[in-house]
């Protein structure tokens, strides 16, 4: 847990060499760091922001296997891919939960039904189960009444996973830091270190929370990765190590449920390029996704859809929808992201690999790319790189779990059954003790959200809250499902949290009118 004064006593364990530094709080950075705290290493995680708060947060919340990817011949990123998926379903339930897909075909699509049914089948393949069977129009319109476009012309039914991405990530790192590692939001690396041989050797970090921001801190490891994702080359460059990445930005939609009411995922082919689309139903919204398009400036923690983006998304909704007459002007919230992939110059972002990569240049271990799903195998391939630099470092079998194994229902508290395996995936061990902070009344979900009042309270305690967007951005996702951003929720949400995170009256003031800015000016409908 980190509670209160957790950050004075990470800054204080700073001293001597550690085995390994990771600079990035990400899920990369994050599995990382379960996998180096499971072998024993002294190991330490830096975050220049706030844990997932850049590409983590903001991903497609799919576990999946990357069906897409058929396409691009990519079948081992898609054979890890399933079994890995098969593996976080079964070690992360609760938190990592099974969603049926349908897959429609209409009129005019780029690629012909049974071409769909031959990936399907490649698909189940490689993951050793077959869960896929081809409908016709109307028995795809029986699994999903609101496919009323007359043009669709079949489908087929398969199955992959969702996940709050940010929990995830936190859940990973909780579970590490019970096993001796250390963790560090806001504690941004500004340098590296470097030997007489001008082999890295450590990092230069800065305390960036409001109080402290001369604090900084030069810490050495025998071993420095660097998992920043999206920032890779921001790092690489102070080695003078030439550019190689290219940023792409990916955006979402989010209706109310009510709007467009579903009950499992539906993906098919946009009309106007033929990419890849889904809409799905996620934490009592329904999100759409996803874009994919060059991000020109380069990274950005904070970015806002595009016009263009937010026309392209409302184009499929009205492609396989069009009964609903749904508009723009329903979308209730919005969330845009980048993401790293290597820049081989493919003329179509969607044609660049997904695979992951690593660099060691001058003692400095990169490793960027990859998928949400797969972080456990590029966790372990990035340690058994830099093993030649920490000979006592174990063998890491890859059968080891992804995520500790839950309390076993006889030792689970008084936690009412219907919400005992969600609150058990998000929050592991702790479950029970969250539930014990609750006050009266407080075990109660924050419609049309299924978030629990005590999940405010909690996350305010004991999950490393530093700013207010921290605690409704990622640890409890009511900026994106709670209509506009959960301003109307303020006054009980600051009963609630205020005295946990023991702020006084001013400091309230600011970060609520910071939060405020920071949901329009990024998460708010499109513009």
């Amino acid at each position: 847990m980190w509670t209160q004064g957790w950050r004075e006593k990470v800054w204080s364990q700073l001293d001597g060499e550690f085995d390994l530094i990771i600079i990035g709080g990400g899920i990369t950075g994050a599995g990382i760091l379960r996998e180096a705290a499971r072998a024993g290493l002294r190991a330490v995680l830096f975050e220049a922001h706030d844990f997932a708060s850049g590409t983590s947060s903001r991903s497609s919340k799919l576990v999946h296997g990357g069906l897409r990817y058929l396409r691009n011949a990519q079948i081992k990123l898609t054979y890890e891919s399933v079994h890995e998926r098969e593996r976080l379903l079964k070690e992360g339930r609760g938190l990592v939960t099974p969603l049926p897909f349908l897959m429609a075909n209409f009129r005019g699509d780029k690629i012909p039904w049974w071409v769909f049914g031959f990936g399907l089948s490649l698909y189940d393949l490689l993951a050793f189960k077959w869960n896929h069977a081809y409908h016709p129009p109307d028995s795809l319109r029986g699994l999903c009444p609101q496919l009323t476009s007359p043009d669709m012309l079949s489908g087929y039914r398969y199955f992959d996973a969702q996940t709050d991405d940010a929990r995830l990530v936190l859940r990973v790192i909780l579970e590490a830091t019970k096993d001796a590692a250390l963790a560090l939001n806001y504690g941004c690396v500004e340098g590296l270190l470097k030997r007489q041989d001008g082999q890295v050797a450590g990092v230069a970090v800065r305390d960036m929370t409001m109080d402290n921001g001369q604090r900084t801190a030069e810490v050495r490891a025998r071993v420095v990765i660097n998992a920043t994702g999206a920032w890779a080359d921001e790092m690489r460059d102070h080695l003078g190590c030439p550019a190689r990445l290219r940023i792409l930005r990916g955006s979402h939609i989010f209706f109310p449920s009510a709007k467009l009411p579903l009950t499992r995922a539906v993906t098919f082919l946009h009309p106007k390029d033929g990419r890849p689309v889904f809409i799905f139903p996620w934490e009592g919204v329904t999100l759409v996704g996803t874009t994919d398009v060059d991000q020109a400036s380069g990274p950005a923690t904070n970015l806002h859809i595009s016009e263009g983006e937010a026309e392209y998304l409302m184009d499929s909704v009205t492609h396989a929808f069009p009964g609903l007459g749904l508009s723009l002007a329903e979308v209730q919230s919005t969330l845009a992201g980048v993401r790293a992939v290597v820049d081989t110059g493919k003329a179509e972002p969607s044609k660049e690999s997904r695979e992951f990569v690593l660099w060691n240049e001058a003692g400095l271990l990169t490793v960027s790319g990859g998928k949400l799903t797969t972080f456990r195998l590029m966790a372990q391939t990035a340690l058994r790189a830099v093993r030649a630099a920490l000979p006592q470092h174990p063998r890491l079998g890859r059968d080891e779990r992804v995520l500790d194994p839950l309390p076993s229902e006889a030792t689970v508290c008084d936690i009412p059954p219907e919400l005992r395996l969600r609150l058990l995936g998000r929050y592991g061990n702790e479950a029970c003790n969250m539930a014990e902070a609750a006050h009266p009344g407080e075990l109660k979900t924050i419609a049309p959200s299924p978030s629990l009042w005590a999940e405010l309270r909690w996350a305010a305690r004991a999950e490393g809250v530093v700013h207010l967007d921290d605690l409704l951005l990622r640890r409890v996702r009511l900026g994106i499902v709670l209509p506009g951003g959960g301003l109307k929720e303020m006054a009980k949400i600051r009963a609630i949290v205020q005295p946990e995170l023991g702020w006084d009256d001013e400091r309230w003031i600011q970060e609520e009118s910071a939060y405020q800015k920071t949901w329009q000016e990024y998460y708010s409908p499109p513009h």
